[in-house]
């Protein structure tokens, strides 16, 4: 997945997240950021990876989102690869 469609998805993700009652504010408090954050750095990889870790840590929350946007369920792993820092470190 190419970088540009990565934080395409990523941004479509935070909209979603948005969108859902009271999810907003849980990736807020999970994330620590402020609204103001939100605003200054949604176009920031560092900010869109952790968007996609907030979706992934549920199941749930990937298969609703997928769903509604069309993407498979792999989509959010593969965008997060694609982000400059979201590849998986492997420390073995």
């Amino acid at each position: 997945m190419r970088q540009q469609i990565a934080e395409t998805l990523a941004l479509e993700a935070l909209g979603w997240i948005a969108a859902q009652e009271g999810l907003l504010d849980a990736f807020l408090h999970m994330s620590g950021a402020t609204i103001e954050d939100v605003r200054r750095d949604a176009g920031k990889p560092a900010f869109l990876i952790g968007v996609l870790d907030f979706l992934m840590a549920e199941d749930a929350r990937v298969m609703s989102f997928c769903d509604a946007h069309g993407h498979d369920y792999e989509a959010p792993m593969r965008a997060r690869a694609a982000l400059p820092g979201g590849r998986a470190h492997h420390w073995t």
